[in-house]
Parts: C-alpha cells; sequence; structure tokens
C-alpha cells in the first residue's frame, strides 16, 4: 500500500538517537545499566538507507548493554 503525501513528513532527517536499558537482579541486589549514542548525518552525505543506519545503532546500544550486564556478571557473581 503506497503512503499518501498528507502521511509523508516533511521534516530531513539529519540524525538518529538510540538508548538502550537492562536491569539484572543478583541476590539481593539490582544493577541497572544503560547506553545512548547519537549519530549525526555528515554534511557531505548524499545517499543514507537510514533503516540499515537504525539497524546498525541498534546493534551497538544493545551490544554495550550485553557487555555492562556481562561485567556485572562477572563481578558479582550469580
Amino acid at each position: 500500500m503506497a503512503e499518501s503525501n498528507e502521511s509523508k513528513s516533511k521534516l530531513k532527517t539529519t540524525s538518529i538517537k538510540f538508548m538502550s536499558k537492562a536491569s539484572v537482579k543478583i541476590k539481593d541486589n539490582f544493577y541497572t545499566v544503560e547506553a545512548c549514542e547519537e549519530r549525526v548525518l555528515p554534511e557531505d552525505a548524499t545517499d543514507v538507507d537510514w533503516e540499515k543506519e537504525k539497524e546498525l545503532l541498534w546493534t551497538s546500544v544493545n551490544t554495550e548493554v550485553d557487555n555492562q550486564i556481562q561485567d556485572i556478571f562477572t563481578t558479582f557473581g550469580k
């Protein structure tokens, strides 16, 4: 189904910013970690695959949170 002109945004995307957050419980303690990253469109960019860029950014922030959680398990054990 094609989008109508009324449903398309008239704004130009110039950056994307994602945040990932997770909490874990070890014994009686809760640990919450998060990662946030923003990527800005370079001025000389002409052809950006925004869906691919979003996928890469989600992978980046989720991996950072996963690594932080692993560090917590390594440090405080389970």
